[in-house]
């Protein structure tokens, strides 16, 4: 769990190299770099940790480009306070960039081994995450109503729950599309519950899931 100067150097190039991609949020920079995201990879890829890529983390899953994660970050147009609902954990860096932006994170994760290690990984690190094992297309309605609904995963579709389950004026940010390349979306659900659709151009995921949680 070792930060030192170094890492924290290297992180403040990232940010830089982020900014300079169109990222102007100073909070979401900040939040980068935050959060220490060599803890959240094998120590095999610890070198590479503070590249703008990004790279397996097990389960068939990835720890998403740190551009990537600004980017979604910024679609959501977050104030203090609000409630996130993330779909897919994974590493939990999403998670936690979204906690040093001081909103409240409710994050979902199918697969079992990830959802225990981000369950015992994260409060080491001092971000407050509450987090849930289950199928990430069926949400939490239980904790809903949510002001932005943040999907980590390639989508074909959104499932209308989600929708049902954002706030009024709430945003839902996906990339949708199949397995090769998707479209980074953001959904507006107005006052009347209609729904708004913006596209930002392409990207690349691993794919949203269906039905089951895994061991």
């Amino acid at each position: 769990m070792e930060d030192t100067y170094r890492h924290k150097g290297m992180r403040r190039k990232l940010v830089n190299e982020i900014r300079k991609k169109g990222i102007l949020d100073e909070n979401i920079l900040e939040a980068i770099y935050r959060v220490p995201r060599h803890l959240f990879l094998d120590s095999g890829f610890l070198q590479y940790a503070y590249e703008d890529k990004p790279f397996p983390i097990g389960s068939g899953q990835t720890i998403s480009q740190p551009y990537t994660v600004a980017f979604q970050t910024e679609l959501l147009n977050l104030k203090p306070g609000m409630r996130i609902l993330e779909i897919g954990t994974g590493s939990g860096y999403q998670a936690c960039v979204l906690a040093a932006l001081n909103v409240a994170v409710y994050s979902i994760e199918r697969q079992k081994k990830l959802y225990e290690k981000a369950r015992n990984f994260l409060p080491r690190l001092g971000f407050d995450v509450h987090l849930f094992y289950g199928d990430g297309y069926l949400g939490l309605p239980e904790k809903a109503p949510f002001d932005g609904v943040l999907i980590t995963a390639a989508a074909p579709e959104i499932p209308s729950c989600l929708f049902d389950q954002l706030k009024p004026g709430g945003v839902l940010v996906s990339p949708v599309g199949g397995a090769e390349v998707q479209t980074m979306v953001r959904y507006t659900k107005s006052k009347s519950g209609k729904i708004g659709r913006e596209k930002f151009g392409s990207f690349r995921f691993v794919p949203l899931l269906k039905e089951k949680a895994n061991d």
